[in-house]
C-alpha cells in the first residue's frame, strides 16, 4: 500500500466547562480573549485516527491545519507531541468572527495550497458551536466524497478506504474513494498521549507571530533549526476572496445575546425508605412532574 498523504483539521475552542459572564462580545461573537482554550475534543479524535492510519503504512505523512488566532500555534505543538509531521495556522484578523460557512471557505482554501492529498479528517463538530457544518460544507467547496461519523477504519486499499460510521440507531460500513473527507465520532478511540521525544523535539516551535517578541535564543535556534517554525498563512496566502472570510463573509448574524446563569434551588435529601419515596412520588404528581 502506497503511503497517504492526511490533513487533520483541528479548532482550538473555548473550554465550555469555564463560562463565565464575559464570554460573549455585544456583536454575538465569542470573546476567545477572555476565555481559556483546549483541543477541540472530538478533533482529538480525528487525530487518532489519522496517527493510526500512519500506523498502518509507513511513510504516510500527516499535516495539521489550525484557523484561528495566534495563540492557536499551541494546536500545532500539540499535534507535533503526538506525532504528526507539519503543521500550519491559517490566522489573520481579517478572519475574526467566521460562521462555518466563512470557516469553511478559508479552511477549504488552505487545504488548497496543501494538495495533493489522499484524505482529510477532522472531528464531527467543535464543543464551542455544535454544528457538525463545517466538515461536510468543506468537502463540497473541494468537490469532494464525505463519509460524516466515523468511527473506525476498517480497510484502505490503494485507491479507497472502507470505514465504519456511527449513527443514532446503529452502524453502517461505506466505501469512499481517495481523495475524500471524513468527520470522525467522539465514540472512536481517543487520542494517544504526547511522546516524550517528540515534545522536547518541538517544545520550541514557534509560529511566526510569536517569533516577532522571542528573545535571541529562541530566534537564533530556529535560525539553525527551520522546522520548528510554524507555517503562518494569511489572506493573501491563500488567495482568498476578502468578501467571503471573516464576518463579511458570514450570513448568520445574532440578534442578540444571553448570559444564562444556572443556580441551585432548595434541595432535599431523602433516604431509600418507603415512607421518603412516597413523599417524592406525591410531590412530584402535585407538581405536574410526572402522573
Amino acid at each position: 500500500m502506497r503511503p497517504l498523504k492526511i490533513v487533520v483539521l483541528a479548532k482550538q475552542v473555548p473550554d465550555t466547562r469555564n463560562v463565565g459572564p464575559d464570554a460573549m462580545k455585544p456583536d454575538g461573537t465569542v470573546n476567545r480573549g477572555k476565555l481559556s482554550t483546549v483541543f477541540n475534543p472530538d478533533d482529538l479524535h480525528a487525530l487518532e485516527l489519522a496517527l493510526d492510519i500512519k500506523d498502518r503504512i509507513p511513510g504516510t505523512e500527516i499535516t495539521i491545519l489550525t484557523m484561528g488566532p495566534p495563540k492557536a500555534a499551541d494546536i500545532i505543538r500539540e499535534g507535533y507531541y503526538r506525532g504528526v509531521d507539519f503543521g500550519v495556522m491559517i490566522s489573520d484578523r481579517r478572519f475574526g468572527g467566521a460562521d462555518t460557512l466563512a470557516t469553511s471557505y478559508t479552511l477549504a482554501k488552505g487545504i488548497e495550497k496543501l494538495a495533493p492529498f489522499d484524505l482529510i479528517v477532522g472531528g464531527r463538530q467543535a464543543i464551542d458551536g455544535d454544528t457538525a457544518q463545517v466538515g461536510p460544507q468543506c468537502a463540497d467547496k473541494l468537490n469532494l466524497p464525505q463519509v460524516t461519523y466515523v468511527e473506525e477504519i476498517l480497510e484502505i486499499k490503494e485507491n479507497e478506504i472502507i470505514a465504519r460510521r456511527r449513527l443514532e440507531k446503529g452502524i453502517e460500513v461505506v466505501s469512499a474513494p481517495f481523495p475524500c473527507l471524513m468527520t470522525v465520532h467522539g465514540s472512536s478511540p481517543a487520542c494517544r498521549s504526547r511522546h516524550a521525544k517528540r515534545v522536547m523535539k518541538y517544545k520550541y516551535a514557534r509560529s511566526a507571530t510569536e517569533l516577532r517578541s522571542a528573545d535571541e535564543f529562541m530566534i537564533d535556534l530556529h535560525t539553525k533549526r527551520p522546522h520548528l517554525t510554524i507555517p503562518e498563512w494569511n489572506v493573501e496566502d491563500i488567495n482568498a476572496d476578502v468578501e467571503k472570510i471573516g464576518l463579511s463573509g458570514s450570513p448568520t448574524k445574532v440578534k442578540s445575546v444571553e448570559n444564562i446563569v444556572l443556580t441551585a434551588n432548595e434541595a432535599k435529601l431523602l433516604s431509600d425508605s418507603d415512607a421518603d419515596i412516597e413523599m417524592m412520588i406525591k410531590e412530584l404528581i402535585e407538581h405536574h412532574t410526572i402522573g
